[in-house]
């Protein structure tokens, strides 16, 4: 599992450690770690250019230091410093192993030592930055992302700057990395969209921080930490003792929405999937998937259809139903019982509409994209793309549910507890109906038994993992996620991560 620690714990963590060693140890330990990555990207060392983008903090300290050990081995390393002042020993050691420096001011010459550079070192700010990059850092940046353009290779100290270490929020312009070399312990802005985007490949150097840091406040699931939540049926298994998964999915104008979601459930572990839909619904889902169990949805008579569907073990509602107050009533009657249920797609519109319906005790989850969060929370759409952590952790705390919130970075926050995210999903996800398949693969694990941050968790990475096995770099539908989930379990099973 990827762990990472909001910005104050780590300097609590830091101050104590520092407390016990030699000055200067952290940093060596940071620049050495540094200089050792960015020696690997190199390849050839001796005879590299590098340059140096130099704020007036510990960054860049580390960043001098690593430079001044590249310059050692044979480097041109240029120093361009973006601050009247600098960590004055780093400069020293950079100097002494034939470094030069250069400073904002030195416009064509820092245009030029940015051109001609192999690799360049984002030593701007550090972990305590808040908001976008201003001048010159600003400059500093978009020469740095021409020269990227032109195949230099750029690397970040820690985070890279501009990027709210905390939250993953882009406020501005900011550097954007081929390669982040982050020390300690992962940041969440590290882990989440847009700040995670900006980071490229993640390298974490250990500096001896351990277990001063305390619980982590973001958390990113591995392919064995999925493992080990998925039920695996024993002898004694059978369909009730797999997870019995009530969907109310589907209408006579939405009938692949059914579909997609039983067939999910089935390929996702349920023993059984129980089907509540519009004849139309029923009629697809039949001839697509006949192990599951059908029954018409009686708006009149929503209570009864709901419980004449049979016993299960968690609901799960909203892909495809509609809107009006017919599918407001079957909702209603799915979130009046005790079980687990899981709220996606059309009946988030409807939970917009009747935020009453939340007030249950039974465990709750919530799916949406960041236009039906907008929706259910008032916020505006756009701040909830560009602030991912803030609106999942403050919906989940103001609805008092447990809140996927769907994205590039898959966002997972429950009222007061940690914050799980996921990353393992492809652009090509971007397809009609793959929301309907992952509603019925989390609704499967809920069914199992597992709780519902978990199964969130677990869902979105094996629904990412099956993307990327389907799609291969090409364009693929929804049905295809289906076909590549078990191929998706198998892969996360044997604990073989792509």
């Amino acid at each position: 599992m990827r762990q990472a620690h909001a910005v104050a714990d780590v300097r609590v963590a830091e101050q104590a450690l520092m407390a016990r060693l030699p000055d200067g140890t952290l940093m060596s330990r940071a620049a050495a770690g540094l200089a050792s990555v960015c020696a690997g990207l190199l390849g050839q060392v001796y005879g590299s250019r590098v340059a140096i983008l130099v704020g007036s903090g510990d960054n860049g300290g580390d960043a001098l230091y690593a430079g001044a050990l590249l310059a050692g081995r044979g480097s041109a390393v240029t120093a361009i410093a973006a601050a009247d002042r600098m960590h004055a020993e780093g400069m020293a050691a950079l100097r002494g192993a034939g470094g030069r420096l250069l400073t904002v001011g030195d416009g064509t010459a820092v245009a030029a030592a940015l051109g001609r550079a192999s690799l360049i070192i984002d030593g701007l700010l550090g972990i305590g930055g808040r908001g976008g990059l201003r001048e010159p850092a600003a400059r500093l940046a978009d020469l740095s992302e021409r020269a990227r353009s032109d195949g230099a290779v750029v690397v970040a100290v820690d985070l890279p700057s501009g990027i709210d270490a905390d939250t993953g929020v882009v406020a501005g312009p900011a550097i954007c990395a081929d390669v982040t070399v982050t020390f300690g312990t992962w940041k969440p802005g590290l882990l989440i969209d847009p700040g995670a985007s900006h980071a490229g490949t993640v390298e974490l150097i250990d500096i001896g921080l351990g277990l001063g840091l305390g619980p982590p406040a973001v958390s990113a699931l591995q392919a064995g930490d999925v493992a080990a939540i998925l039920p695996r049926p024993s002898a004694e298994s059978d369909k009730y003792r797999r997870g019995v998964l009530g969907l109310l999915a589907g209408s006579e104008q939405y009938t692949g929405a059914a579909v997609l979601a039983t067939g999910s459930a089935i390929h996702g572990g349920a023993g059984m999937v129980r089907l509540v839909s519009a004849p139309a619904a029923l009629m697809a889902a039949r001839e697509h998937w006949p192990e599951a169990v059908m029954a018409v949805a009686d708006a009149s008579a929503a209570e009864h259809s709901i419980e004449a569907a049979g016993r299960v073990q968690a609901w799960a509602a909203g892909p495809g139903m509609g809107t009006g107050d017919d599918a407001a009533g079957l909702l209603a009657a799915v979130l009046a019982t005790d079980l687990p249920v899981l709220v996606d797609a059309d009946g988030i519109t409807i939970l917009a509409a009747h935020r009453e319906l939340l007030s249950r005790s039974a465990p709750t989850l919530i799916t949406p994209h960041a236009g039906e969060l907008a929706r259910l929370t008032g916020a505006d759409r756009a701040d909830i793309e560009a602030r991912r952590l803030e609106h999942a952790t403050a919906a989940a705390a103001e609805l008092g549910i447990t809140v996927l919130l769907k994205g590039s970075t898959t966002v997972i926050a429950e009222p007061g507890g940690a914050v799980l995210v996921n990353s393992t999903g492809s652009a090509w996800l971007a397809t009609a109906g793959s929301g309907d398949v992952l509603s019925g693969l989390t609704g499967a694990l809920l069914a199992q038994g597992i709780p519902p941050a978990q199964a969130a968790a677990a869902a979105a990475y094996l629904h990412g993992i099956a993307g990327r096995l389907a799609s291969r770099d090409a364009p693929i539908g929804a049905s295809d996620l289906i076909t590549a989930l078990p191929a998706a379990i198998r892969t996360v099973t044997q604990h073989s991560a792509i």
